[in-house]
C-alpha cells in the first residue's frame, strides 16, 4: 500500500478538478457536474476552472441527490443510466424522507412511476408548480404529503427532484420562477442501472483518494446499496492514517502531484467541497462550521492547497461588491489573486465595476 501526505492528496484533487493554472479547462473537471445552488453558482465553478463551454452545449438538470447541476448535454443519457437505483433498497436510501415511508419498500416502482408521470407532463416550458401539481395528480395518494409552506398536498420534493434526470427534464434559464422543459438528450426512463461502476470511478478519480462512505454520501445512498456496482480495479492509499481508494491508473498522477500556487473563489457547493472527508480539506473544526454551514453557506477562498477564508458577493447598482473574510492576514499575492478572481466574476455577471472588501481576519 502506498502512503501520501495531505498536501499531495489535495494537490492531486485540485489538478483533477482543473483548479490549477496548469490544469484549468480540463474536460474531466466537470464529469460530476457543477452544482447550481443557488442559481448562478455553476457559473462561479466554471470560472474557477477557466471553463467556457458553448451555451448550447450544457444544461442544468436535477441529477445527483436531486440537486440542480450544470452538465454537458453529451453526458446526460449515460449519467441518467448510471444514477438509476440499483435496487429497491438503493432507491429507498436515496428518497430518505419520512414522507415517503409508505412507498420506500417499492423503491424502483416509485422512481419509475414518478419519472414516467413527469416525462408525460413536461412536453414544453412549464413552471415547477404546474409540473408538481400534474405529477401529484397522476400518482397514487401515498406519494404525496401536506406541505405547510405551500398549504397544499403534493408529491414529496425528495422524490420529485430525484427523478428529474430520469424524466428527461431540465431547468430553463432566466426568471424568478423555476421553469422546466424537456431535455431531448435523455430519450426514455432507464429500464435498469448501467455504468454505475464507471460513475464511482469518476468520483474516486476526482475526489480520491476517498472511502466507500464518501462515495455513498455523494450519491445520497448507502455503502451496502452500492456494493453490487463497486469497481474492483482500485488501489488502496494511506492518507492521514486512513485507508482510502483511488483508480489504479491514477496512482502515478497522485504520487507525482505537486502543490500548486494560486487563488480561486469557489461557490458554496463547488464539487471540490462536496466530500465526506472535510477534515482533510480543512483540519480546523471551528473553521469547518464556518465553511459548511447548514444555512446561508458562504463561498470559499482557496489559496494554494488551503481553504483560506470565506467570501460573499452582492450587487449594488451595476457594481459587484465582494466581501472576503480570511482566516489569517493574507499576503500580497493572495490579495492580488482575489482581486483578479473578483474581476472575472463581475464580468461574468455583467457588472460594470467591482469592489473587494476585506473583513477582519
Amino acid at each position: 500500500m502506498i502512503e501520501v501526505d495531505r498536501s499531495r492528496a489535495l494537490a492531486y484533487r485540485l489538478a483533477e478538478h482543473g483548479l490549477t493554472d496548469e490544469t484549468a479547462g480540463a474536460p474531466g473537471s466537470v464529469d460530476l457536474g457543477l452544482q447550481d445552488t443557488p442559481p448562478g453558482a455553476a457559473t462561479v465553478g466554471a470560472l474557477a476552472r477557466r471553463w467556457s463551454p458553448p451555451a448550447d452545449s450544457t444544461a442544468v438538470i436535477w441529477s445527483v441527490r436531486g440537486a440542480p447541476h450544470l452538465h454537458r448535454r453529451s453526458d446526460l443519457a449515460a449519467l441518467a443510466a448510471a444514477l438509476w437505483p440499483l435496487s429497491d433498497a438503493d432507491a429507498a436510501a436515496r428518497m430518505r424522507s419520512s414522507q415517503l415511508a409508505a412507498v420506500a419498500p417499492r423503491g424502483i416502482e416509485a422512481f419509475e412511476l414518478a419519472a414516467r408521470a413527469m416525462r408525460e407532463t413536461v412536453t414544453g416550458p412549464m413552471t415547477k408548480g404546474e409540473v408538481s401539481r400534474a405529477v401529484s395528480d397522476a400518482l397514487p395518494p401515498e406519494f404525496s404529503h401536506h406541505c405547510a409552506s405551500c398549504a397544499a398536498v403534493h408529491v414529496s420534493g425528495q422524490l420529485f427532484q430525484q427523478v428529474g434526470i430520469f424524466a428527461g427534464v431540465r431547468l430553463l434559464p432566466g426568471g424568478r420562477t423555476t421553469m422546466l422543459g424537456p431535455a431531448e438528450e435523455i430519450p426514455a426512463v432507464p429500464e435498469r442501472a448501467r455504468g454505475t461502476d464507471e460513475l464511482i470511478r469518476r468520483y474516486l478519480r476526482l475526489q480520491g483518494p476517498a472511502g466507500k462512505a464518501d462515495v455513498a454520501k455523494f450519491l445520497g445512498t448507502s455503502v451496502t446499496a452500492l456494493r453490487p456496482a463497486w469497481p474492483d480495479d482500485l488501489a488502496e492509499v494511506r492518507v492521514e492514517g486512513r485507508t482510502r481508494l483511488l483508480p489504479a491508473d491514477r496512482v502515478e498522477a497522485l504520487t507525482a502531484a505537486a502543490p500548486p500556487r494560486g487563488v480561486r473563489l469557489l461557490s458554496a457547493h463547488d464539487p471540490y467541497l462536496q466530500t465526506g472527508d472535510r477534515d482533510l480539506l480543512l483540519p480546523d473544526k471551528a473553521r469547518q462550521k464556518e465553511v459548511w454551514r447548514a444555512l446561508g453557506r458562504p463561498g470559499v477562498l482557496l489559496a494554494d492547497v488551503e481553504i483560506a477564508g470565506t467570501w460573499r458577493a452582492r450587487t449594488v447598482g451595476r457594481r459587484l461588491e465582494v466581501t472576503v473574510t480570511p482566516f489569517a492576514a493574507p499576503e500580497g499575492r493572495i490579495r492580488g489573486g482575489v482581486e483578479a478572481e473578483a474581476a472575472r466574476l463581475a464580468e461574468a455577471r455583467g457588472a460594470a465595476d467591482v469592489r473587494v472588501a476585506w473583513a477582519r481576519a
